[in-house]
């Protein structure tokens, strides 16, 4: 059956040789006289309207349209997607910055392990080791605000260039002063104060930079990807760093964190950054104010940053005292430790994949509630068990339910807050989700002076299942959360 075409059709799908065009002149035979071209990978319609011969039937546009599938079918592995459970990483700023992070957080895991023996080679004390950890963690209850009002009014990929390459500068400040053996414990505590400091100033802008790299459809993914990568590198950083200390001493474990920055500090110079609005016009105060207001007219949010608060100040503190279950409760030393931390790490990384690969977290109040419920459940069966294997299964519980949780709490605030806001709501969440513990923690210790150790984490931790329960029960925006 043939025709004439009376106006012409282009169609450019993106990739090499992939240009499809028919002109007014060529004759129709049920198909069209297509000719390779070169093109940029992008899918582009030009005029659609098709004036034929009336003899022109839906069989021949069938027709036309298989054959021109068959010409865009070879384009597909240029521009298939990535498995789902990987599938932020398709864009490559946010794949630059979470390549870059990993880096930079396996050499932060391993500074972490060789600050400890660094403590315990100068002092032989516990008490010291407390202080020092002390002294990192209390920065984020009072700067983490300060530096969300911060990350809304200048450019945020600026701010982190800023905080990384000051944590990049103490590394190697603390890596000088222990292999020229001048460090003494209150330098160790005074670097790790600062390295808080500008870890807190640094945790709202890094979430709140993560919405600007991806899609919107991809943010569930790639947070799920970033507590993939934290958690891995929480594995891998302690292993590494063990046998770093043996190849190269403490001071060349903290030379290698040094130089683990410059992977964050490249993929950062290399993002392409999309343009912003700033607010400048406040002062900080009111900015921080405003914050809070905006926070109380969302009552979802609301609801969900007090659920944080109760998590970290009650739950959360457990984990400082996993070292004290593994040697005095159990009974199984140094290895026993490692292995505790490792299924609670294995947990946790599973936690992430599962939400990378679900997607789209849907009922996310019923999720939050029953995977925090289910934590704290796991906390309290931690803290009454004797049993090696049975702590393992408990500890594998609690890293899954809880970064199920954790993931859960940062995908909604991220959704819910505005461009404008997001700093500061991310700052007011990390403040409560990173600035508590540490309070929570000596709580705890002070408990354990007049009842048991595992009585008193028991205890917390069902305080914090009791208000979940009870945020659900009588909270409807919660149970309606989607």
């Amino acid at each position: 059956m043939e025709g004439r075409v009376q106006s012409y059709s282009v169609m450019r799908v993106n990739g090499p040789k992939s240009y499809a065009c028919m002109r007014a002149s060529d004759t129709f035979h049920g198909s069209r006289h297509l000719r390779p071209n070169c093109s940029q990978l992008t899918l582009d319609v030009w005029e659609i309207p098709l004036h034929t011969h009336p003899k022109l039937n839906e069989e021949n546009l069938a027709a036309a349209s298989d054959e021109a599938a068959t010409i865009i079918q070879p384009l597909e592995p240029e521009t298939a997607e990535l498995p789902q459970v990987i599938r932020a990483l398709r864009n490559p700023n946010f794949r630059l910055f979470w390549a870059g992070n990993f880096t930079s957080n396996i050499g932060t895991w391993m500074q972490n392990v060789a600050q400890g023996w660094l403590v315990l080679t100068l002092t032989n004390s516990a008490f010291w080791l407390g202080v020092v950890g002390f002294a990192g963690s209390i920065p984020f209850l009072f700067f983490t605000l300060f530096g969300g009002v911060i990350a809304d009014r200048v450019n945020k990929r600026r701010l982190l260039l800023i905080t990384q390459t000051v944590m990049m500068l103490l590394a190697f400040l603390l890596a000088g002063l222990t292999f020229f053996h001048v460090i003494a414990v209150w330098g160790v505590a005074a670097i790790a104060f600062g390295n808080g400091v500008a870890m807190a100033m640094n945790a709202p802008s890094y979430q709140a930079l993560v919405p600007k790299l991806v899609k919107r459809e991809d943010l569930t993914n790639a947070i799920a990807l970033n507590s993939a990568q934290f958690n891995t590198s929480r594995i891998l950083g302690p292993t590494l760093g063990g046998y770093a200390m043996v190849l190269f001493g403490v001071a060349g474990n903290f030379l290698l964190n040094a130089f683990s920055f410059l992977a964050v500090l490249w993929a950062l110079l290399r993002i392409d950054y999309p343009e912003e609005s700033l607010n400048r016009h406040e002062s900080m105060l009111q900015s921080l104010h405003g914050g809070f207001a905006y926070l109380r007219s969302q009552r979802e949010m609301y609801i969900l940053i007090w659920m944080t608060v109760f998590a970290s100040f009650f739950g959360f503190p457990f984990i400082t005292f996993i070292p004290w279950f593994a040697k005095v409760q159990l009974g199984v030393g140094e290895s026993g430790l490692g292995w505790l931390m490792a299924c609670s790490g294995f947990g946790s990384v599973l936690g992430a994949l599962t939400v990378a690969i679900s997607g789209t977290i849907r009922h996310r109040g019923r999720i939050l509630s029953g995977t925090g419920v289910a934590f704290f459940a796991a906390i309290i069966g931690f803290s009454y068990s004797h049993h090696f294997a049975l702590s393992g299964c408990f500890a594998f519980c609690e890293g899954f339910c809880g970064i199920l949780m954790i993931s859960c709490f940062n995908v909604s605030i991220q959704h819910l807050s505005s461009d404008q806001m997001r700093g500061r709501m991310m700052s007011i969440y990390a403040t409560s989700f990173l600035g508590l513990p540490p309070i929570g923690a000596l709580l705890a210790g002070e408990l354990s002076r007049h009842i048991p150790t595992g009585h008193a984490l028991a205890a917390m931790a069902g305080v914090s299942l009791l208000s979940f329960i009870g945020f659900f029960a009588f909270s409807r925006p919660l149970r309606e959360f989607d």
